[in-house]
């Protein structure tokens, strides 16, 4: 994230020299814009005390410098710190953030340019984001300003997911679902939405939705073999930590094993050398194997994932070796 303020820091700086050029800033502008200048040096170089002075020293000079509360704001939200909180002068910096992000949002409200309305939207995310549980804690001005954002991109799925885990925070269940559901139907063919779903499951407990959501995911982008590993993984995570689901609906555990191991047949196929892949696929071999009441299933499936482990091990001394800058070297007698 911070690496992404820093990239617009210089982005902005770009445009306000442009809009110098062009005449929308008269003369009587340049010490605002020499001050934001001098604001965005301090920025990059995270001294965002010395940066948000200097960010106040260009919006006084000219108050419709609007992509400069954008960075006034950031430079306060940077100043706080979680570990502080309950301090007082730690704590102001919070209302400061949220002051000047809204005003980022209003001043720059009838811009047509593309580079202002992607601080505008960057304001209103991190404007939600202020009123956060991990911040102000302020569901009441959080969803307005959430709701704000959606009528102003009502085709982007941003906000519908902002608005989903708001909503979710504060136990509004069902909503949060609409809201991510809502999201997945702008934009059907993005695995973005379906993680965001598969995750928002998850953390519900409702792991036949999960692994829905992450099947959804690899339907979405079906070349991408992590994507096929990640549902073995949730698979494999079930059965490992619920122990009494294994133990009392055995059939159901089995029809779970064989699904992970379809998923990572899935993922070899389109990468024969995915360490981990081979590995779960391994591990999942070996729990189908205590499944099973077929002795000699039994003993095929636990050869296949000794080979399957040799596999993987081999991959890894490779792989290791490779990153070491040096050729894998065989043992003495080999």
């Amino acid at each position: 994230m911070r690496a992404r303020i820093i990239r617009l820091a210089v982005l902005v700086v770009a445009v306000a020299i442009g809009a110098t050029a062009c005449g929308k800033y008269s003369i009587s502008n340049i010490r605002s814009l020499k001050a934001f200048q001098d604001a965005n040096a301090l920025y990059k170089k995270g001294e965002y005390s010395r940066a948000a002075q200097r960010y106040t020293d260009a919006v006084t000079l000219n108050p419709d410098l609007g992509f400069a509360y954008f960075f006034l704001g950031n430079s306060y939200d940077n100043l706080y710190k979680p570990g502080r909180r309950g301090e007082p002068e730690n704590d102001a910096n919070l209302p400061k953030a949220a002051e000047n992000y809204r005003l980022a949002v209003e001043k720059m409200s009838a811009s047509t340019d593309p580079k202002e309305l992607e601080i505008r939207k960057l304001a209103f995310e991190y404007l939600i984001a202020v009123y956060g549980p991990e911040k102000l804690n302020d569901f009441t001005k959080a969803e307005p300003v959430a709701k704000e954002l959606i009528a102003l991109a009502p085709n982007d799925p941003t906000g519908y997911q902002t608005l989903g885990r708001l909503y979710e925070d504060v136990g509004r269940y069902d909503e949060a679902d609409q809201m991510l559901q809502k999201a997945i139907s702008l934009r059907p063919n993005e695995a973005l939405g379906y993680m965001l779903l598969a995750g928002f499951y998850n953390r519900q407990g409702e792991f036949e939705k999960t692994i829905d959501a992450w099947k959804a995911r690899a339907k979405a982008e079906p070349n991408n073999p992590e994507a096929w590993h990640t549902i073995a993984v949730y698979y494999f995570d079930k059965l490992h930590r619920d122990t009494n689901f294994v133990k009392t609906q055995r059939d159901k555990a089995l029809a779970y094993v064989l699904d992970g191991i379809e998923a990572e047949n899935k993922a070899l196929s389109l990468n024969g050398e995915y360490f981990e892949a081979l590995s779960y696929k391994n591990i999942l071999l070996r729990q189908q194997a205590l499944l099973e009441k077929d002795p000699a299933k039994q003993k095929q499936l636990i050869a296949d994932a000794d080979v399957l482990k040799a596999k993987a091990e081999d991959l890894q001394k490779k792989q290791n070796a490779t990153a070491a800058g040096q050729s894998p070297q065989r043992g003495r007698g080999r």
